[in-house]
Parts: C-alpha cells; sequence; structure tokens
C-alpha cells in the first residue's frame, strides 16, 4: 500500500507544537499563524483531514477538530464540494509595511528603443505552437541535451535564416543563447582565450556591451562614423595581424598593441543610427577578415523590419567562416523569451559551445520547441509581417505629427527597425530629454548610446522607440511626445 506522501492531496508544511496543551491546540494555532501572517493566502484550498493527518503523523479527527475550531473563529470556510478554504478576510499589515512610502508614480510612456509591442505578442498561435510542440516532443527533450540547443530549433532557424536573410547555416554550427548578451559573453571569452586583445566597436551603442566587452578583457576601440555608416575601412590602420585564431596560428599579432582581433557590427541597420553599412563597406570588412585572420561579429540588429529600401542580406553570407552571426527573438517576438542564436564558423563552434557547457546558461527547452514549430508552421513570418505593417504605419504618424508639431526636429534612419534618431537643434539635447521627462516619457539622448572615446563629432539627437506603446496608447503617447518637442 502506498505510502501517505503518495496520495493525492495538497502539500502544507505545518510545524506543531507538541506541548503539554494538546495537539489540537497547536495544530490550531499553528494554522492561525499562518493565515495571519499570509502565508496561507485567502481562498487556499487546504488539504483534507485525512490527508493532513496522515502527513502529520496525527489522528484525523485532531485535524478535523482544529479545522472547526478555525472555521468558528472565521478564519477558514468549510463547504460541501469545495474543501476547507482560508477565509476572504483581510490579513492585518505589518506596522513595518504600513509605513513603507508610496512608490513614485512611473512615466507615462516608454519610448526607449529596442522593445517591440508586447501587446501584440502572438498569444493563441503561441499557444497552439506549444500544443503541437509537447504533443510531437520526445522524452529526451526535456533532459539536460546538447549545450548547442534542441536540433528542431537549429534546423528550423538554418532554414528560415538562409530564406530570410541569406544566411549559410549548418544546423551543426547553430548554438542557441539566451539573448545578444549571452551570446557576446561566449565569444568575448573564446577570443580572450585564442589571444586577441582588441575588439573594434561602432562609435554609437550600447554602454552594456562595451561593459561586456570589458569585463572580458578586451579593449573595445571606436569606429568612426559618417553618412555611409561605420567607418570600416579603418580597421587596417589599427595594426595588421590580430587574428583570432588559435595561439599557434594567431602570430604576435595577437598580442601586438593597437591590432585589432574583432569586430563588432550591426551592418543592416546600425543602432542607433539606423543606417545600413555601405556595400563598399560591407566588402572591404570581409576583406579585412580574410586578409588578417580577423572575426567578425554581426548583430543582425532589426534585420527583419525594414519598409522603404530592399532588404539588406546578412553579412554573413559572404563569409561564413570569418562572421559570427548574432540573432534573436526579442524585437520579433518578445525579449521575455529569452531566445537568441549564434551561426558559428566551423573552426570556431566546438569552443563557443564548450564555453556555453562550462557557464550552463540553459535555455528553456519548451520555448525552444514552441520556437521551432512557430517557424516551420509559418506562423513566425505571418507575424514578422503583421508587425512590419504596425510600425510601417506608426513610424509615418510620427514623422507627419513631428512635421506638424515639431518642425525643427527632423526624423532620420528611419527606413528600417521600430525607432527614429531625432536631430535636435545643437545644444539642445539635455534640455529636451529633461522636458520630455516633465512630460512621464522615458527617452534617451543620443549621447547616451556614445563610446566614450569616439572620435565622431557628437550631434543633438534624441533616440526614440515607436514599438513599446500598445496600439491603444500610441495616440495619447505620440501626442504627448510631440507637445514635448514643440
Amino acid at each position: 500500500m502506498a505510502g501517505s506522501w503518495a496520495t493525492f492531496g495538497v502539500d502544507l508544511h505545518i510545524d506543531v507544537a507538541r506541548t503539554g496543551s494538546g495537539l489540537r491546540r497547536g495544530l490550531t494555532d499553528a494554522l492561525r499563524e499562518a493565515v495571519r501572517g499570509g502565508r496561507l493566502a485567502p481562498g487556499t484550498r487546504l488539504p483534507s483531514s485525512r490527508s493532513l493527518a496522515g502527513d502529520l503523523g496525527v489522528a484525523r479527527n485532531t485535524v478535523a477538530d482544529a479545522y472547526a475550531d478555525l472555521v468558528a473563529e472565521g478564519w477558514l470556510t468549510a463547504r460541501q464540494g469545495s474543501g476547507t478554504r482560508v477565509a476572504r478576510r483581510t490579513v492585518p499589515v505589518p506596522a513595518s509595511a504600513a509605513r513603507r512610502p508610496r512608490a513614485p508614480k512611473g512615466p507615462a510612456y516608454d519610448f526607449v528603443p529596442g522593445t517591440p509591442d508586447l501587446a501584440s505578442f502572438p498569444r493563441a498561435e503561441w499557444l497552439k505552437a506549444t500544443r503541437r510542440a509537447l504533443t510531437a516532443a520526445p522524452n529526451d527533450a526535456f533532459g539536460y541535451g546538447d549545450p548547442r540547443g534542441r536540433v528542431e530549433l537549429r534546423t528550423a532557424l538554418a532554414g528560415y535564416l538562409a530564406r530570410a536573410r541569406g544566411v549559410r547555416a549548418d544546423p551543426e554550427h547553430l548554438l542557441i543563447c539566451s539573448g545578444f548578451v549571452h551570446g557576446l559573453m561566449l565569444l568575448g571569452e573564446v577570443l580572450r582565450q585564442r589571444g586577441a586583445r582588441t575588439l573594434a566597436v561602432e562609435s554609437y551603442g550600447l554602454d552594456v556591451h562595451r561593459r561586456l566587452i570589458d569585463r572580458a578583457g578586451l579593449e573595445s576601440v571606436p569606429l568612426p562614423f559618417d553618412e555611409l555608416g561605420t567607418r570600416t575601412d579603418v580597421l587596417t590602420e589599427r595594426g595588421k595581424g590580430g587574428g583570432t585564431g588559435s595561439d599557434k596560428d594567431a602570430g604576435a599579432g595577437g598580442a601586438e598593441a593597437g591590432a585589432v582581433g574583432a569586430v563588432l557590427l550591426t551592418p543592416a541597420h546600425q543602432f542607433p543610427m539606423g543606417v545600413p553599412l555601405h556595400p563598399d563597406r560591407r566588402a572591404g570588412v570581409v576583406d579585412w577578415a580574410r586578409r588578417t585572420g580577423g572575426l567578425i561579429l554581426e548583430d543582425d540588429y532589426d534585420g527583419e523590419f525594414r519598409y522603404d529600401r530592399q532588404p539588406v542580406g546578412a553579412l554573413q553570407g559572404l563569409d561564413p567562416d570569418r562572421v559570427v552571426y548574432f540573432g534573436t527573438a526579442s524585437k520579433s517576438l518578445a525579449p521575455g523569451l529569452r531566445l537568441g542564436w549564434l551561426v558559428l564558423p566551423p573552426d570556431l563552434a566546438a569552443e563557443v559551445v564548450a564555453a556555453k557547457g562550462d557557464a550552463d546558461w540553459s535555455c528553456g527547452v519548451l520555448d525552444q520547441l514552441t520556437l521551432a514549430e512557430f517557424i516551420t508552421s509559418g506562423a513566425y513570418d505571418r507575424h514578422v509581417r503583421a508587425s512590419r505593417l504596425r510600425y510601417r504605419r506608426r513610424r509615418d504618424q510620427l514623422v507627419s505629427a513631428l512635421a506638424d508639431r515639431a518642425p525643427s526636429v527632423t526624423a532620420t534612419g528611419i527606413a528600417a527597425g521600430f525607432h527614429a534618431v531625432l536631430r535636435l537643434p545643437p545644444g539642445t539635447e539635455r534640455s529636451v530629454v529633461r522636458t520630455a521627462a516633465w512630460h512621464g516619457l522615458v527617452v534617451h539622448g543620443l549621447a547616451d548610446y556614445r563610446h566614450p572615446a569616439a572620435t565622431t563629432p557628437p550631434v543633438d539627437a534624441l533616440v526614440v522607440g515607436y514599438g513599446t506603446p500598445s496600439d491603444s496608447g500610441w495616440p495619447a503617447a505620440l501626442e504627448t511626445l510631440c507637445a514635448a518637442l514643440s
């Protein structure tokens, strides 16, 4: 016969004081304190008297009597068919909590770039894909598994990226990670172990990426920026060599002061400036990597969202042996999924996979299987196309509203993505950011994204993400933004 722990019921930890006052009194006091202290929330269903008696090793009547006492006191309720539950009464608030000041009211609208409209997440389609994925998943899918991630997702991504982004991907060399930051951490570790000392970056980018590069023991060197995008042509001026091969292959260049071992780029849609890398510079940076043994880290930022220009294919398609391709579901679906991917050169794959396995940053198996099903069913393509239309409509409304309400402000970098750089009159960036905050808006000035060592002349501007407000909140958010800028 199965033990009491194997019976159906609800787990409940109760420490019954076995004192001279008796078990019934001790159990009653313990349950009352659990309710009073909030450990048992209103509406919580308690175990049956038989189940709790078996767990505590006491007579069933002892539990039944304790329940009856607490029902009489109003702490519990007991109804036929509903069982015994914690009464829906107000639990006294501790004095310390009552004295706690209220949190300040948050901003009315968030225009921070990089976050999509979370209200448009395809919940119904995602749920359908989850059910199909669970039905088809083998039992071993829920084990620890391959550090590269589930083969179903790697295969689905390889096909999608080849079709939609021109990526030459082998599922064997594709690794699932929890996002761009995770992937950059892995690459930084491997590059340092290979002898790289310097990583070239764009003059404008996210500060968190620079911190990760520094933490990996690499120096980040900003490349100049102009109307054609990042000046990748100056890479050769930092020294020859500096490759990222093994210690034997890298030669003296790997440790040479100033030599660049790798470069981090957003070639499809530079963040935050919003321009694609010029074709001549695309070809030039690939040629640099081939000649020097350097590595290109390609962040395919906003590669799926374009409006007024032909799609810009992934740089990785020009030379899969010299480019690491980064992609995520953070903007196309939602950042909360924590799903990203790296397409790795064959001679780098084993080291990056080993680094991920050592750190054991797991990515949820169910979400991996669901995304694989979401892609192969065509739901991902449909969602991206619908999102593209939504963000294009918002972009057009933003440009039109600025022309009417704030003609001194010019929106640039708007041919793709879902953020815009709003050029301001010289010397006004800080004051405009303060004014926007006074209106309840979260916006960032372009200076927040500038590398401390950048030599490119600074520009006064705001970086405004128009993906975050929901469809229902977008008109009011846009009106408030224009009021702050006018």
